[in-house]
């Protein structure tokens, strides 16, 4: 999965956000606004090919300089699903918010 093809469906506007998703965003603060932003200007940082139904990755974008976010999307090549997202646990990842400090995925 490539960042720039997530980018490009955001930009068709083929993502879509589940009503699960949408209540665990509104119970972590955070807005469809701010998943776009991070998709569009972060990176990919884990990817999952293998997941079921549709393969998916882990997203890295800040918010602003000192607010990360992950968000992962699970992708078709044709739509993509916001599957959740997180203000990352600074005592489960690394002072880069890229790694986790278990090694675990």
């Amino acid at each position: 999965m490539k960042i720039e093809d997530l980018r490009e469906l955001y930009e068709k506007d083929v993502v879509f956000f589940t009503q699960h998703v949408i209540e665990r965003c509104k119970q972590r603060n955070i807005r469809p606004m701010h998943v776009r932003l991070a998709v569009m200007t972060g990176e990919i940082i884990e990817d999952y090919p293998d997941d079921f139904p549709t393969p998916s990755c882990l997203i890295l974008g800040f918010l602003s300089i000192d607010v990360p976010l992950h968000v992962v999307v699970a992708s078709n090549g044709e739509s993509a699903k916001i599957v959740t997202a997180y203000y990352p646990d600074k005592d489960k990842w690394e002072s880069d918010m890229k790694i986790r400090k278990d090694g675990s995925l």
